[in-house]
């Protein structure tokens, strides 16, 4: 009989706040294809000749406004969410990250210790991307066809428009407002270049970004980073029974030139606050745990942005993190998929 086992995988962050080790994680993040899609030569150029020779001082400083005494927040975040997800199962759970130290090949090397041999892969992102979902798929498989031929494994579709995790999310949000009178809630959602979604998109001609696209039927919305954000925030909306007036979605963290998915969060909480918005609330349901971009760019900076233009009260809503609902959910799909069809465990 087989054995089965989990791999949980997150983004990953460097082991420190010194600028060396920003410099070594970012080199990996940005080399990746799947985040910076541009030919070999042209990446090299731009992340090693330019990026890498600015950047890691300045994100060094970032990280260290956020970091905390246990170290990253989005991998302490993560070990304790993998702990609560194992205290529910009896199969082993392991946890690594795309970028950094905690990698994917020790992550199915201490499965396979353990004597897995078909293992889930838990991208834990709610929607697809090539620069999250997809780098991590292939990964994967470039690691097995190399190191682990025997190893059988799945992978959890996305998740955003399941009905237990739009609960889940949508009742995190409602505790994150308590006590808070805010006029305007923002979903923003981390940034792609507007081609990584024609590029995913497997019709090669639905995918406009025209404002209709979204909204009309088609199988690109498997892989359509697009959709699946604005169905996100309209499912949690409806189930929060909010207006349409009430909430915006937008795009966070851009880098270089060429066009990327607006409205920009940033613009966003300066043309709002401008216009005379005064208590503004924010989630991040791109992310399932607290990052650099959920705790500075968006916590602090935002923050900052929106007083400078008048704005007074802004309320941060933290990520799902080791939520308990969250950590039974991602229980239950896993037990459905250890005793049944992993196509039906998202439902």
């Amino acid at each position: 009989m087989s054995k089965k086992g989990v791999l949980m995988v997150n983004l990953g962050s460097p082991d420190s706040t010194d600028p060396k080790d920003v410099k070594r994680y970012l080199d990996e993040f940005l080399m990746d294809p799947r985040v910076i899609d541009v030919p070999r030569w042209a990446r090299i150029l731009l992340v090693r000749g330019i990026i890498l020779n600015t950047r890691p001082k300045k994100s060094a400083e970032a990280y260290a406004k956020i970091w905390w005494e246990e170290g990253s927040p989005l991998i302490v975040l993560s070990e304790r969410l993998q702990v609560k997800v194992q205290d529910h199962l009896n199969i082993p759970v392991a946890l690594a990250m795309r970028y950094g130290s905690m990698t994917i090949k020790d992550g199915m090397q201490q499965l396979v210790d353990q004597g897995v041999d078909e293992v889930l892969v838990i991208p834990l992102y709610p929607q697809f991307a090539m620069a999250t979902t997809e780098t991590i798929t292939v990964k994967v498989e470039e690691l097995r066809q190399e190191h682990f031929p025997n190893l059988q494994v799945d992978t959890l579709d996305p998740f955003y428009n399941d009905k237990r995790y739009i609960k889940v999310l949508a009742e995190s949000i409602k505790k994150g407002l308590e006590g808070s009178d805010y006029e305007h809630l923002l979903f923003s959602y981390h940034g792609v270049p507007e081609r990584h979604i024609r590029k995913s998109d497997p019709t090669n001609s639905h995918c406009k970004i025209d404002g209709s696209c979204c909204k009309t039927p088609s199988a690109a919305h498997a892989f359509c980073y697009r959709h699946q954000c604005y169905e996100t925030t309209r499912q949690v909306a409806e189930y929060l029974g909010l207006k349409e007036d009430a909430y915006t979605t937008t795009f966070q963290s851009r880098l270089g030139f060429d066009p990327w998915l607006q409205p920009y969060t940033d613009r966003t909480i300066e043309k709002m606050g401008l216009a005379g918005t005064k208590k503004m609330a924010i989630v991040t349901p791109a992310f399932v745990s607290d990052c650099l971009e959920t705790l500075e760019e968006i916590a602090m900076e935002g923050e900052e942005i929106f007083h400078e233009v008048g704005g007074e009260d802004f309320t941060v809503i933290p990520c799902l993190n080791d939520n308990d609902d969250w950590a039974k959910l991602l229980a239950d799909w896993i037990e459905h998929w250890r005793i049944a069809d992993l196509k039906t465990a998202i439902a």
